[in-house]
């Protein structure tokens, strides 16, 4: 996979640098545009009345977001099916990134529902892949997890593995890692299969930042889903620009910075823009401390001192 590529503006040499009116370097304007969009798909015989919908939601999600998002898209899809003596044909089979729509519809014709065993399926495995797949590191990073059936541990009944995953995965500690990594997670649940555990998935979905849908709602589903990008990726751009400003401000400022104060003023501006889930993609303290203005005072990390020998 190619990595990304900054392409610089007409006449300036890398490494050229905007200078603001004082003559001091000017916060740079930065544009991501790259979108990592994974699939994990159950492919047990459980989905057998599911997979032909799911493989046609999935084929509309691609071509609406590959259409209209001015974006480098990449695509991913993990199958998962359950851990023999359940099923004996495969645990996680994975496709990697490709920037190719026709390698993804290739990957998607070759699904088929298939073993499975008992009730639980491999859940926290697929979850476990979705994070070790190839994500850019400055990309918009969403992931559509299509179930029909819980993780082993969640339930005894019908569970030939009570105690969980038989690799030792847990899906909410996998789910945290996902998060951690900036990969919001959507639901897609076959209903009524799924109703059971409907909770538990909303809960997977919420820790990411994400949401839950039924599979069934196919005009639902892909209008969240292609909203869904299309507010992470309009996010990611204006964090990257919030970014650049704040260190840029902390940089000139000859006196104590109230993070607290500004991260609220960085909230509102986010929510004045419709985006949601702010308190979970912002942290201020957190810009600061990653660009060296690191020196606190005796009330802890509600103030910094971002004037001159700070950092």
């Amino acid at each position: 996979m190619d990595a990304s590529r900054q392409e610089d503006g007409a006449g300036k040499e890398e490494g050229d640098v905007a200078m603001d009116q004082s003559g001091d370097a000017a916060p740079k304007k930065t544009e991501s545009k790259n979108l990592d969009l994974a699939f994990a798909m159950d492919c047990t015989g459980s989905m057998g009345s599911y997979i032909h919908q799911a493989q046609k939601n999935i084929r509309l999600i691609v071509e609406e977001i590959v259409s209209k998002e001015k974006a480098d898209v990449c695509l991913a899809l993990v199958e998962y099916r359950d851990h023999p003596p359940e099923d004996q044909t495969f645990v996680t089979r994975v496709n990697d990134f490709t920037s190719s729509v026709r390698s993804m519809k290739q990957w998607l014709d070759q699904c088929s529902a298939s073993g499975g065993g008992d009730t639980p399926e491999a859940v926290a495995d697929a979850l476990h892949q979705v994070v070790k797949l190839r994500w850019r590191e400055d990309s918009t990073k969403i992931c559509v997890f299509i179930a029909d059936a819980p993780p082993h541990g969640l339930s005894s009944s019908g569970d030939h593995f009570p105690n969980g995953c038989p690799d030792g995965l847990d899906p909410m500690v996998v789910t945290r890692e996902l998060a951690e990594k900036g990969i919001t997670l959507y639901i897609a649940g076959c209903e009524p299969s799924i109703t059971a555990y409907k909770d538990f998935f909303m809960a997977l979905a919420h820790l990411t930042g994400g949401q839950y849908v039924p599979l069934a709602r196919a005009d639902v589903l892909a209008k969240v889903i292609v909203g869904g990008a299309q507010e992470e990726l309009s996010l990611q751009q204006l964090m990257e620009e919030v970014n650049q400003e704040v260190i840029h401000a902390a940089a000139q400022a000859d006196e104590d910075i109230d993070a607290e104060d500004l991260t609220r003023q960085v909230h509102m501006k986010l929510k004045s823009r419709g985006f949601k889930h702010t308190n979970e993609k912002i942290s201020l303290i957190s810009i600061l401390k990653e660009a060296g203005f690191c020196k606190y005072h005796d009330g802890g990390e509600k103030q910094l001192h971002c004037g001159p020998g700070s950092k």
